[in-house]
């Protein structure tokens, strides 16, 4: 992949998000469809990856509340590309519903997270959010998040 091949480095995501190691999860952010409200993500999971060592370490498998975390930060990303002024806000997962753990993740996959912006009232989102290694789908689920001003 190369610079042409995406919209966000992780500088362009760290300025958006508060989010530092090691609980920056998203590595790339490939597009953003305004028009569509739609996003895709990109996480990249790799064996040093600090949780391995005590998450199943005789067969490494990523925490599903890791990967939602993940698909949370792209949701965030996603919402605050639909604002003027994204670096003074936050946004703060509030709920997660029909969360749903297709397939383990494993080091050497790369996530491909994949949201809609399915409604925006006031400080609230709601986004369907899939999450993919290759074409097959790992993760899915309904999250909604609170946009509140930065401290």
């Amino acid at each position: 992949m190369n610079e042409k091949d995406y919209l966000y480095d992780l500088e362009d995501i760290k300025r958006l998000l508060p989010h530092r190691y090691p609980f920056l999860l998203v590595d790339r952010i490939i597009s953003i469809d305004q028009e569509k409200k739609t996003i895709i993500g990109i996480k990249n999971v790799t064996a040093n990856e600090p949780y391995f060592p005590g998450h199943f370490p005789l067969k490494m498998v990523m925490p599903g509340v890791l990967i939602v975390e993940a698909m949370a930060q792209c949701g965030g990303i996603l919402t605050l590309s639909q604002m003027e002024h994204p670096e003074n806000m936050n946004v703060l997962f509030t709920n997660i519903t029909n969360c749903h753990f297709h397939d383990p993740v494993m080091p050497g996959d790369q996530l491909r997270f994949e949201l809609d912006l399915i409604k925006f009232k006031m400080s609230i989102c709601k986004m369907k959010g899939s999450v993919y290694v290759v074409d097959k789908l790992v993760c899915s689920a309904i999250i909604a998040a609170a946009i509140l001003p930065r401290q």
